[in-house]
């Protein structure tokens, strides 16, 4: 596996592994202030990797607060050896994900955010946004940088391969291919469509972001509203038909 580390916007690092067998990309999203925030651990196999990246921007045991989006080995798997690593380290999550998973997955309290709570990292202001079933699982969320305007989004945007780090093309139709695929194998209905799928996103796309930070796949900088209520006709035609 190869970790490369790529600044997509001021003090926001992406350190991405591609993993062969899954072919895909795993994304860790740093964001470097005077409390330093990591969005996504990644699974225990890879956190050797991601470590030494994070250590290329900051000292490791300065991370302040990690955050994701829902329970799954790519998105907290590690968080108990981070947790170990850097001393003054939390988890932030909403109630149901502290609750039904993270107390108890690592035997502490977790900071628990409500929706549209702000977490200030110093320069930059993190808002929560509960999400429940989007992309996944009903203790979902997602975090907002108001400062540079970057929505960390998780697997929204999903699509497979190496792809440069980031992009200012087309991200809608890479992820509609990846959602036609996936409708069938092992990972078929991996996103649910609910009656609060159409209203979330169009709640995240009312954010007007600027950058895109992907779990798997490239990042996207330009005009993120407009990609973001495209990939919300893609999942009414694809998942709601």
């Amino acid at each position: 596996m190869k970790t490369t580390v790529t600044e997509i916007a001021p003090d926001t690092y992406r350190i991405s592994t591609f993993s062969e067998p899954y072919g895909m990309q795993f994304n860790q999203f740093l964001i470097k202030d005077a409390e330093p925030f990591l969005m996504h651990t990644g699974m225990r196999a890879i956190f050797p990797a991601v470590k030494d990246a994070v250590r290329s921007v900051l000292d490791p045991a300065t991370v302040r607060w990690i955050g994701w989006s829902h329970f799954e080995a790519d998105e907290c798997g590690s968080l108990n050896e981070w947790l170990a690593v850097a001393p003054r380290a939390q988890a932030v999550c909403n109630l149901v994900g502290a609750l039904v998973n993270i107390n108890d997955f690592t035997g502490r309290e977790s900071r628990v955010l409500a929706d549209d709570e702000i977490l200030s990292l110093g320069r930059h202001r993190l808002r929560f946004l509960s999400t429940p079933h989007v992309p996944h699982a009903w203790d979902a969320g997602l975090f907002f940088d108001e400062t540079e305007k970057t929505l960390l989004c998780s697997d929204l945007f999903f699509h497979a391969g190496d792809p440069e780090p980031l992009t200012e093309t087309d991200i809608v139709g890479r992820a509609k291919a990846a959602m036609v695929a996936n409708r069938t194998g092992p990972f078929a209905n991996d996103m649910p469509y609910t009656p609060y799928t159409r209203a979330t996103i169009e709640r995240l796309a009312a954010l007007d972001p600027k950058t895109l930070a992907l779990m798997h796949g490239s990042s996207f900088h330009g005009n993120g509203r407009k990609a973001i209520l495209e990939l919300a006709g893609v999942i009414d035609e694809v998942l709601g038909a």
